[in-house]
C-alpha cells in the first residue's frame, strides 16, 4: 500500500507534508503535489501535516478519489523531486474546502 494525495490539493498546494517524509517521496507540480509509490514507506508522517487533509493511505480513499492513485503514479515519472517545505499560493487558504477541482490541475 502507499499513501496518495488527492483532490483536496489542488491549487492548495501546502508542502508541510515534504519536511517530515524521510524518504523524499513528493514530487512537485505546478499547481500539486503527489507522492511516488515507488519511493513511499507507508510511514504515515504526511497524513498528520497536511492543512488540506489530502493524503490518505490508498485503502482509504474515498471512492470518487480512486483515480488519484494512478494520477500520482503517472504524474511522479513526470515531475522532479521537492524536499523542503515552501510557502504555499498566496491563494491557498481561499481554495482550501473548494471541491471538485480537477479540472484545474496544471500538468
Amino acid at each position: 500500500m502507499t499513501y496518495v494525495v488527492s483532490e483536496s490539493c489542488i491549487k492548495c498546494k501546502f508542502t508541510d507534508c515534504v519536511d517530515v517524509c524521510p524518504v523524499d517521496c513528493f514530487r512537485e507540480g505546478p499547481n500539486f503535489l503527489v507522492i511516488d509509490p515507488d519511493e513511499c514507506i507507508d510511514c504515515t508522517l504526511c497524513v498528520a501535516e497536511c492543512p488540506a487533509n489530502a493524503i490518505y493511505a490508498e485503502d482509504d480513499l474515498p471512492e470518487e478519489q480512486r483515480h488519484f492513485t494512478a494520477l500520482n503514479a503517472e504524474l511522479s515519472k513526470l515531475w522532479g523531486p521537492i524536499v523542503e517545505k515552501k510557502d504555499p499560493p498566496g491563494d491557498a487558504d481561499e481554495w482550501l474546502n473548494v471541491k471538485d477541482k480537477l479540472h484545474l490541475l496544471e500538468r
